[in-house]
């Protein structure tokens, strides 16, 4: 089940928080019993996954925290609930892509190949995985206590406004929260509007950049403008489709009282690429900091050290993404901007220039390793990089995919697209004070949404296979 459907929008969530506000107490258990329909919905069959990464974590944490426990035992139980949990995310995520590689390397040799495996990739594995082994980590390392409640820690893992796509939550920023949390009009409206912008801003924004972007990857030969535009139209299609996405799942936590942290804050108008990783993503890239690039060292050990981490931590953030070689190389790329201006000071190397300029550099730099990550294959992302820079040959029939792309509707999308990224006003901001006015356009907004969603056949939802 996605947001951006009429299941969800008419049936699951009215009749949740109807339920959740009628119900004078075990809010929580009826929240794990509706997160787990709202999974179940996909594939009845993964819900037991969960379930298993949940019940490994919560016993893992439960044996670290025993009063008395020997510093042996305590390790002995977080390494295996960590590699446990890593090990069927590795599974279900990478291993399709480890028999295709190792067929790879057999053919080269001459050898016969091995048969193939071909395993469904559960939706959402990555984010409740790495939910649910921050929580263990955090216990063994004290920076909370294990929980009580085998049903709140299964709510705190199952919460279904942020288990398909994040953000990835802490447990120790939520514990109050499961135990008590407050529910007010404000609140509520206000987890409302950002729904509503969030829906938005998916349907009629995200949406409709993607069928450009569409069009422009799966032409054979591009000319060089028409390359930077899809290109442009896939990075305007990932950020509104995502953090639109994270914007929802912000809105109806906070429609059930609970308050998450913010999970993008305008990437577009970053300045350097280490402030692009501060403002895209936040709860993975501080996830990444927190549990692998400070473990790691850090910048304690000295500069060459700090730059073989981030390059460790980018490498493996892009394998996170997907069991693809374009992931790894989108995570190299960035890795290797980080560490320039890791070198620099944390500063970028066009620091000097006007702010409009920085901004401009940084989305380009930004938007190469987007085709990595849009591209299907190596090979499909050098050839569309060498048409941005007129290296590949445009196919005959380019000027029909001119036409398509620069339709009317198409360049109008583009620029308000444009617009609403690297404006100054974000929905985060805008919905801290409800007033009337705003409600109006809110409910128009919502109405004209649902009806573009009801006549839309393109509605895909790109973190989905993360």
């Amino acid at each position: 089940m996605v947001f951006t459907s009429h299941v969800f929008v008419f049936y699951f969530l009215p009749l949740v928080l109807a339920g959740y506000y009628l119900l004078p107490r075990g809010r929580n258990a009826f929240l794990l019993a509706a997160s787990y329909l709202f999974y179940a919905w996909w594939n009845p069959a993964f819900v037991v996954l969960m379930f298993v990464v949940t019940a490994i974590n919560y016993g893992g944490a439960k044996v670290i925290g025993t009063p008395g426990a020997s510093a042996v035992r305590r390790h002995a139980a977080v390494v295996v609930s960590v590699a446990a949990s890593l090990g069927l995310l590795g599974f279900f995520k990478y291993f399709v892509f480890m028999q295709d590689n190792l067929n790879g390397i057999l053919a080269a040799f001459g050898a016969q190949p091995l048969g193939v495996w071909r395993i469904v990739l559960p939706v959402g594995i990555s984010f409740y995985t790495f939910q649910s082994l921050s929580y263990t980590v955090d216990v063994y390392r004290g920076v909370c206590p294990p929980v009580r409640s085998f049903t709140d820690f299964a709510c705190f893992v199952a919460l279904f406004p942020q288990l398909i796509a994040g953000p990835i939550l802490r447990y120790n920023a939520i514990a109050p929260q499961l135990r008590e949390r407050t529910h007010t009009l404000d609140k509520f409206a206000g987890g409302a509007a950002l729904f509503i912008l969030g829906f938005a801003r998916k349907i009629l924004l995200a949406n409709s950049v993607g069928q450009v972007a569409d069009i422009a990857f799966a032409a054979d030969g591009l000319l060089p403008l028409d390359a930077w535009f899809g290109a442009a139209a896939y990075a305007f299609q990932i950020y509104f489709d995502f953090a639109a996405y994270s914007d929802m799942a912000v809105g109806l936590g906070r429609m059930l009282g609970f308050e998450f942290d913010r999970n993008f804050n305008a990437p577009c108008r970053a300045e350097s690429i280490t402030d692009f990783w501060r403002r895209w993503h936040i709860s993975l890239s501080t996830f990444l900091r927190d549990y692998l690039y400070v473990p790691l060292g850090g910048n304690r050990r000295g500069p060459r050290r700090t730059y073989i981490n981030l390059a460790v931590v980018m490498l493996l953030g892009g394998l996170w993404h997907g069991a693809n070689w374009t992931f790894v190389l989108w995570g190299a790329w960035h890795g290797v901007l980080l560490i320039i201006e890791r070198a620099a000071n944390k500063r970028s190397l066009y620091r000097l220039l006007p702010r409009a300029v920085r901004i401009g550099i940084t989305f380009v730099l930004v938007l190469f390793g987007w085709v990595l990550f849009r591209s299907d294959t190596v090979g499909e992302a050098m050839h569309y990089l060498a048409a941005m820079f007129a290296r590949a040959p445009a196919a005959p029939g380019a000027m029909l995919v001119s036409a398509r792309l620069y339709t009317p509707a198409n360049l109008s999308m583009m620029v308000l697209c444009a617009v609403l990224a690297f404006g100054p006003l974000q929905a985060f901001e805008y919905v801290r004070r409800i007033t009337w006015p705003k409600v109006v356009l809110l409910i128009v907004l919502f109405v004209v949404s649902l009806m573009a969603m009801s006549a839309q056949a393109f509605n895909p939802f790109l973190y989905f296979q993360f």
